[in-house]
């Protein structure tokens, strides 16, 4: 049966770029995610940037802009992680979008008529210089229990003390160093202390399976019954004073939704907006008892995932979640990420420096799984991983096979031999639920770890069987065709198992065997008998140890300077005066030729360049210098394009590559056949001084289609 899921991540404050650690819960739900479609499932997959807050309003202030404008920032740099470690969300959206005003208002609305919305007034500190009721993290002063100076109002960083603003000793405010006052104020409470709300959290957190062990022993913590009698919870504030960056309460002036109250609406809000815009009903959707409600977040959150969340949409009328997964942090060879201590990893630098996303997916994923644990990247084990595994046992087994079938047998694969008890293939399929299972349950590490005893038995046969030896004679040729053709199936069922851990791979395999996507399904579906494939491609290429000086050395951005860079216009956003012809030399001793006259932005909008995918690349019989490229633009169908670039590339260099090609221009008749646009290549003028051409390629996470603007 097929199953309706809604997944979300934990939603980022949009205050700061993405870090280590988002990347590695949104590639944990992307995996999830991808293993649910390829079983058929129908899925969507939100998140959003958490987007409100005296922190981002004061950080907006600081840059001289308004809070709208500085999220707005941030999430410009969002696409660039996202779709470069290959995590496909439906949607990306923010907490200050008009659904999550509208929903937000609504919980608190039907949360008030069901009687779970009381007020009370309360004393707090005030910043009488920026005029303004202080967040606990806006307070400094002495530790009330040890003495140590600038501790934060709300907990000690050097005695672990948990204490209120109001007992710090010698307090001052951040933001101005003026010693803050006392004052009263009116706020409201959601009554989580209500005896209705504890019975459905005990029912709902501990029973079911919805949490793993971990998080419903801490849920069981916190709903056991203290020694005064009481249900062991107490009534959350849920509001705040303006000045504050949020959603307004409804018929309160100058009172806003405390922050988390709002953040996890978002889920239902990033929903909302994508259903809009694909035309489904959000309210049935979520009405729809078969649809199931996931969420996977960090160890740090679950206190709000757990208790607030749930009970705020149970007694408003909305679904509440079925399962809410939990993880560990992120750490660098045992110690917690600190850029000081060159034990921090940007996630953009890492792809700056042409590192594979799919190393980093493989390497969290072979160390995760189902428990709230933590997860150590060290350098030599990531290496060691990848290499070993990657490398040496799955990749290995195309480069061993591929390339005689397309050199020996003309790309064609035979398989008349394949009967329904062939027990090499057979057994590689039979574990193919297993793996399934472990994806289901999030046990990532086991699933690979499950692939790669495959993959060893696999490479056995290619040991026992040594195709390079039975290349060696012709009359072992019917032989070497079998061989080769079963390690291929055998790489393809492989190929099944990492897919939803390497989609840029598996897409490459999927180009190089000539088949359609592959789903889980596909295992049972042997490559047909006489079946054609495209010559062989390097897939992957090792990791070398030394990038990692690279990885470590790079400066971490600060919001600030984030925050700056946008305001003032960056160097990288400014375009360069025109250099002299002088200048245009450079090293190449006037190999550069000179730039071309100039033109408008008018004149340049008239060039549609797209991003295509090479499908396949061949010889063109008659020509000393074209190769045909098949290339997918993400149209539907595929383009016929000639390109002049036979002396500089082999055409099993280019199969699966992204490229960037003139998708508007003219269809061109050539002796050949008919060319459909044209692929952009690099080179000197004076290409006998200065030869070689460059074929340009995208960055990692471009998809057929896009447009380069």
């Amino acid at each position: 049966m097929t199953r309706k899921l809604f997944v979300t991540t934990a939603l980022p404050y949009a205050n700061a770029p993405f870090h280590l650690g988002h990347i590695m819960e949104y590639i944990q739900a992307d995996i999830w995610v991808r293993h649910q479609r390829m079983s058929g499932n129908e899925v969507h997959f939100v998140g959003a940037d958490d987007a409100h807050g005296a922190p981002i309003m004061i950080a907006a202030e600081k840059a001289g802009i308004t809070p709208q404008e500085f999220v707005a920032q941030i999430a410009a740099g969002r696409k660039q992680y996202l779709d470069g470690f290959h995590i496909a969300f439906d949607n990306w959206h923010s907490t200050d979008g008009p659904e999550n005003h509208a929903l937000s208002q609504d919980i608190y609305r039907k949360l008030k008529a069901a009687g779970f919305i009381t007020s009370k007034t309360i004393e707090q500190f005030f910043d009488p210089v920026k005029n303004m009721f202080l967040p606990d993290r806006y307070i400094k002063g002495e530790c009330p229990k040890c003495g140590a100076k600038d501790q934060y109002g709300d907990s000690c960083e050097v005695c672990s003390a948990v204490y209120a603003p109001t007992e710090v000793v010698k307090p001052y405010s951040v933001l101005t160093g003026a010693t803050p006052v006392m004052k009263s104020s009116e706020h409201f409470f959601f009554k989580l202390s209500d005896p209705q709300c504890v019975d459905f959290l005990r029912g709902w957190a501990l029973q079911d399976e919805r949490l793993q062990a971990e998080v419903a022993n801490k849920c069981r913590e916190w709903l056991e019954p203290k020694e005064d009698g009481s249900n062991g919870l107490g009534d959350w504030d849920i509001s705040r004073d303006a000045p504050y960056f949020g959603i307004e309460i409804p018929d309160q002036p100058g009172k806003y939704f405390y922050v988390w109250l709002d953040a996890p609406v978002g889920y239902l809000a990033s929903l909302k907006n994508y259903f809009g815009k694909i035309g489904r009903d959000f309210e049935a959707f979520m009405a729809d008892p078969s649809t199931e409600q996931i969420h996977f977040i960090g160890k740090d959150i679950t206190y709000f995932h757990t208790l607030f969340w749930p009970a705020m949409l149970k007694f408003s009328g909305y679904k509440v979640p079925d399962r809410v997964y939990a993880h560990g942090f992120v750490t660098v060879s045992g110690e917690k990420m600190s850029k000081s201590r060159g034990t921090g990893i940007s996630p953009l630098r890492y792809l700056e420096i042409g590192m594979n996303p799919e190393w980093l997916r493989y390497y969290f994923a072979a160390k995760l799984n189902a428990k709230v644990e933590d997860l150590d990247m060290n350098p030599d084990d990531f290496v060691a991983r990848v290499n070993a595994d990657l490398i040496g046992k799955y990749v290995n087994i195309a480069s061993r096979a591929a390339g005689f079938i397309s050199k020996r047998f003309d790309g064609i694969v035979a398989t008349d031999w394949a009967t329904e008890d062939d027990a090499f293939l057979n057994n590689l399929r039979r574990v193919a639920p297993e793996i399934q299972a472990l994806y289901e349950g999030r046990e990532f590490g086991k699933a690979l770890r499950a692939v790669m005893e495959q993959a060893d038995l696999v490479n056995a046969y290619v040991d026992a069987n040594k195709p390079w030896e039975l290349a060696k004679k012709t009359e072992n040729d019917a032989k070497l065709q079998e061989v080769c053709s079963r390690l291929l199936e055998a790489f393809r069922i492989l190929t099944v198992f990492l897919k939803p851990v390497l989609p840029q791979l598996a897409q490459q395999v999927e180009a190089q065997l000539n088949i359609a996507p592959l789903q889980w399904a596909s295992v049972g579906t042997p490559l047909p008998h006489l079946h054609k494939i495209h010559p062989y491609a390097h897939l992957m290429q090792r990791v070398d140890i030394k990038i990692f000086d690279q990885l470590f050395d790079a400066p971490v951005t600060t919001p600030a300077a984030v925050a700056t860079a946008a305001v003032s216009g960056s160097s990288a956003a400014t375009p360069p005066s025109r250099p002299s012809p002088s200048q245009g030399e450079g090293e190449n001793g006037g190999a550069i030729e000179a730039l071309a006259p100039e033109i408008k932005i008018d004149d340049f909008a008239k060039i549609d360049l797209r991003i295509a995918r090479i499908v396949n690349c061949e010889q063109v019989e008659g020509s000393d210098k074209l190769l045909r490229m098949t290339l997918d633009m993400g149209e539907g169908r595929t383009r016929n394009v000639f390109s002049g670039i036979k002396s500089a590339y082999q055409p099993e260099q280019l199969i699966g590559k992204f490229t960037v090609m003139v998708a508007n221009l003219a269809p061109r008749k050539m002796k050949f056949g008919m060319s459909e646009g044209m692929v952009l290549a690099a080179s000197a003028e004076d290409e006998k001084a200065n030869p070689g051409l460059y074929i340009l390629e995208a960055w990692p996470g471009a998809q057929p289609g896009m447009r380069v603007r």
